[in-house]
């Protein structure tokens, strides 16, 4: 409750704190493995959209690389939360709640990146905290800044940490990009229907997600889910690859912006309909699980060009 002051958040101590800077080395073979994890050419093994991602008649140093892929340089971020000073909160009840991706330039095949972390916003909202943590990535012998990734965090128990009546809310983020719209009540422009493999959280997390909620029965029934769930950004993952299939004519270069909100758990094995509005440049898109008719993710695609194929 705004006003009691009780949490174990010291505000100011957060948003100042100074992260250091932080190399992520990638080699071809992880954006092979990651474009597999997410389900690249599983309907088709020569799918000319999607083979790039994995093959180059040329080389392995010619594939693309699926814009998605600067999720990863974001995947030990809830884990430093833990060492944030002035931030007291029980692990066992993060959420990771949503992700922002800007892509600035097509990320490279392989390479060194620099990453800068901050913290971009904290928010009282009572019972929880939402944290957001900005990380921007840069080509590091060039210095080209290639993209950034925003999370945001939601902390449960976290929240009453605000010394007065209004509720404390800090953002560095004055444009509010990630704002999101509201699912269209029209038909969609296209729908997506794609299953899942019953190993795909074991083979996601060859991409550096090791989290055993994904992959131990034991830990994921003690979480209270009845076996190891599918990684959000997994999910993230198949969403803007459904979305570079079937609206951008197998382009990835036009992506400009990914936004998403995670709502539910996937199983592996479940069947993921990917319902996809075009409004302008932006594609409003919602992600359902077949099984269960539940939606799991939403949000937008931003373009930076329409496909001559629609």
């Amino acid at each position: 409750m705004a006003g009691s002051g009780n949490s174990g958040i010291d505000p100011e101590l957060v948003i100042s704190h100074k992260f250091p800077e932080s190399l992520h080395t990638y080699t071809e073979r992880d954006a092979a493995i990651y474009a597999l994890g997410v389900g690249a050419c599983t309907k088709d093994a020569i799918d000319d959209k999607e083979l790039k991602y994995v093959y180059h008649q040329d080389g392995q140093e010619f594939i693309q690389v699926l814009p998605t892929f600067s999720t990863l340089f974001t995947v030990g971020i809830p884990s430093q939360m833990e060492q944030l000073p002035g931030l007291l909160f029980d692990p066992r009840l993060l959420l990771h709640g949503q992700q922002y991706i800007e892509v600035y330039k097509p990320l490279p095949s392989h390479g060194c990146i620099l990453n800068k972390t901050s913290i971009a916003g904290l928010h009282d909202k009572g019972k929880a905290a939402v944290l957001e943590v900005e990380i921007v990535s840069y080509e590091k012998e060039s210095g080209e800044r290639l993209c950034m990734n925003r999370l945001s965090i939601y902390l449960r128990g976290a929240g009453g940490f605000s010394k007065s009546s209004q509720p404390y809310s800090y953002s560095s983020n004055r444009s509010n990009q990630s704002a999101f719209p509201k699912i269209p009540k029209s038909q969609p422009f296209a729908v997506y229907e794609e299953c899942t493999h019953a190993s795909q959280a074991l083979l996601y997390r060859l991409s550096g997600d090791y989290n055993p909620l994904h992959s131990d029965p034991k830990f994921a029934e003690s979480a209270g889910f009845s076996r190891p769930i599918l990684h959000g950004l997994c999910t993230l993952g198949f969403a803007v690859r459904t979305i570079i299939k079937c609206i951008c004519g197998g382009d990835q270069n036009t992506i400009k912006s990914v936004s998403g909100r995670f709502l539910l758990h996937v199983y592996p094995g479940e069947t993921l309909i990917t319902e996809m509005w075009l409004e302008g440049l932006r594609v409003i898109y919602q992600v359902k699980v077949k099984e269960r008719n539940r939606a799991v993710l939403f949000g937008f695609v931003d373009l930076d060009r329409l496909s001559s194929s629609l």
